[in-house]
């Protein structure tokens, strides 16, 4: 498996993946599943110098990807902080991809000038929480019982390290 920039040409992929992880449910607080055109708006909004979206790609076919999105852009003094964002296609899990693509963006963090890294997730996550633990990332805030999922009130977690 590699690792490299997204394009324009992954977005379906990409879609595809994060559709996914919609219809699973507790894996993103998205209830329902995003267009391409939306997908294709989001991924305009990560500029490849800045917030730059990365695709684990296997014979040469999208996986899973990764990316770093702003913390209250345009807010200087949190611009060194950086949400992180990860989906694997249901095919692939329990692969290590999540592994690798979180080690990938914790090592390419200095690159970006980030000096902080946050995931944010439902509680229910418990893959995505045991990966964050994984690699150093703590609780660093909960919102109690603010999600509703298909009526099931859960908690929304940050989750953070220091680069």
């Amino acid at each position: 498996m590699k690792i490299r920039l997204a394009t324009v040409s992954d977005l379906a992929a990409i879609n595809d993946i994060y559709n996914q992880a919609v219809r699973k449910r507790y894996c993103t607080a998205d209830l329902d599943e995003i267009s391409l055109k939306q997908c294709t708006k989001w991924f305009e909004g990560h500029q490849p110098e800045e917030y730059p979206v990365f695709a684990a790609v296997e014979d040469d076919r999208v996986v899973g990807w990764i990316c770093y999105s702003a913390y209250r852009a345009g807010r200087r003094a949190l611009q060194s902080a950086a949400e992180v964002s990860y989906y694997i296609h249901e095919e692939h899990l329990q692969k290590g991809i999540g592994t690798q693509l979180m080690q990938f963006v914790i090592d390419k963090a200095p690159k970006y000038q980030f000096k902080s890294l946050f995931a944010i997730l439902l509680a229910e996550n418990l893959a995505s929480l045991k990966l964050l633990e994984k690699f150093g990332f703590e609780r660093w805030g909960l919102m109690p019982h603010v999600a509703d999922i298909d009526g099931e009130i859960c908690d929304h977690l940050y989750y953070g390290r220091k680069v």
